[in-house]
C-alpha cells in the first residue's frame, strides 16, 4: 500500500469544467499527489454520480434527464448477466463508456505522460463511485420507490458498484501501480431519520461489499453529518467529511477514531467550504480553522502529532455544481492549505 504524506490535498471528484482536459490539467496542477479522475456532471446528465455508475444495470432506465429502474421489464436475464460478471470477476462487464465518464481517459493519457517529469510522483491515483446507499436510496422505480428497499435489487446494486469500482482500479493501475478508490455517500447524512428505512447492519454490508472488491486504498465520503461510527467501524482506510461545517460532530466519536487511527487510517478534513463562504475565507482563515478543530479533536485524548499525520486536505464536498470561478477559488485555497500545513508542521 502506499504511504500518503501528511497533509496532502485531495478532491472528492466532481468539477464544474466543460472541459475535460482543462479539468484534468486543473487536477493536477492543484493536487499533484492525489490527482482524481474529474467527473463533470455539468457537461453532461450522463456524469451526473447517480446516472455516471448506471449502464448496465438490470433494468435501468435513462431517458432525457431521467434515470430509474422499469421493474416492469424482465429482469432476470440481465440479473443472471450480471451476478455472472460478479462470480467470474469479469470487469469489461462494468465498463464505464466515455459518454458516462468525458475525462477518465484524458485523465490518464496526462498523468502518463506526466510520470517521466521528476516534478511529478504522485503518491497514488485518485477515482471514486457512488456508494450503494445512496445510489440505491436516489434511484427509483416507476412508482417512485427507492430500489434499495427491494431485497433482490439492493444486492444487485452493492456487487455492481463492487464492479465499477473494481474497473475504475485497473483502469488507474494501467497508468500507475497505486490507487484510492473513494465511495461517496451523501444519503447517509439522512440514516437514522424517519425518512430512511435502512438498518446500521444493511448499510454496513452494503458498503462493505463494495469496500471489498477494492485492492488498493478505500475512502468514504459523506458530505453531511451522520453517524460517524458506522463509517470508522467498516474496512476503509480513509474518512473524507466536511470538516467545514461538522468537525465538532466527528469528534464526538473518539473511540471509534482511536481504533481507526490505531488500524493506520487517515482523515480527509473538508476544510475549504464549497460555497459563496470560500470567498469569505482565506488560506490564513482556514488554517487556524482547521488547527482549531485538530485540538478539539486532541482535547478528547489524543496526541495531536498523531492526527497531522494521519490527516488530508480536500473541498468539503465535490465542485461540481459550482460556478467555475467559484470552483477554481475553492481549488486554490485546498492547495493553499496543504502547502501552509506542512511548512507549518514539517
Amino acid at each position: 500500500m502506499p504511504a500518503l504524506a501528511a497533509f496532502s490535498a485531495l478532491t472528492v471528484g466532481s468539477l464544474p469544467y466543460a472541459d475535460p482536459h482543462h479539468a484534468c490539467e486543473r487536477i493536477l496542477r492543484t493536487t499533484p499527489e492525489i490527482p482524481a479522475w474529474p467527473q463533470l456532471p455539468q457537461r453532461s446528465f450522463r456524469e451526473n454520480m447517480y446516472a455516471q455508475f448506471s449502464e448496465r444495470f438490470p433494468g435501468i432506465v435513462l431517458e432525457d434527464d431521467r434515470l430509474w429502474v422499469d421493474r416492469q421489464q424482465d429482469l432476470d436475464p440481465a440479473l443472471e448477466a450480471l451476478y455472472l460478471a460478479y462470480l467470474e470477476d469479469d470487469l469489461d462487464y462494468a465498463e464505464i463508456s466515455p459518454p458516462y465518464a468525458a475525462a477518465l481517459h484524458p485523465f490518464l493519457d496526462l498523468v502518463r505522460a506526466s510520470l517521466p517529469s521528476s516534478a511529478f510522483a504522485p503518491s497514488c491515483l485518485k477515482a471514486q463511485v457512488t456508494g450503494p446507499v445512496s445510489w440505491g436510496l436516489t434511484v427509483l422505480d416507476r412508482d417512485r420507490r427507492p430500489t434499495l428497499y427491494d431485497e433482490i435489487l439492493a444486492d444487485a446494486i452493492a456487487r455492481h458498484l463492487r464492479l465499477k469500482a473494481r474497473w475504475l482500479e485497473r483502469a488507474l493501475r494501467q497508468v500507475y501501480p497505486h490507487t484510492l478508490i473513494a465511495v461517496d455517500e451523501p444519503y447517509l447524512s439522512s440514516f437514522g431519520s424517519a425518512y430512511v428505512s435502512l438498518s446500521r447492519e444493511q448499510a454496513t454490508a452494503l458498503i462493505e461489499e463494495v469496500l471489498s472488491g477494492i485492492d488498493g486504498l478505500t475512502m468514504v465520503h459523506c458530505c453531511g453529518n451522520t453517524d460517524w461510527s458506522l463509517l470508522l467501524e467498516t474496512s476503509v482506510d480513509v474518512l473524507s467529511f466536511d470538516a467545514y461545517s461538522y468537525a465538532a460532530q466527528v469528534a464526538l466519536y473518539p473511540e471509534e477514531i482511536a481504533a481507526f487511527l490505531d488500524r493506520g487510517g487517515m482523515l480527509a478534513w473538508g476544510i475549504t467550504p464549497k460555497s459563496d463562504d470560500a470567498y469569505a475565507e482565506t488560506i490564513e482563515s482556514l488554517v487556524e480553522r482547521l488547527c482549531a478543530a485538530m485540538h478539539a479533536l486532541a482535547e478528547k485524548g489524543f496526541h495531536i502529532d498523531d492526527i497531522r499525520c494521519a490527516s488530508l486536505i480536500s473541498p468539503s464536498c465535490g465542485l461540481g455544481p459550482l460556478p467555475e470561478a467559484l470552483a477554481d477559488h475553492v481549488l486554490e485555497l485546498t492547495a493553499g492549505v496543504s502547502s501552509a500545513m506542512r511548512e507549518r508542521y514539517a
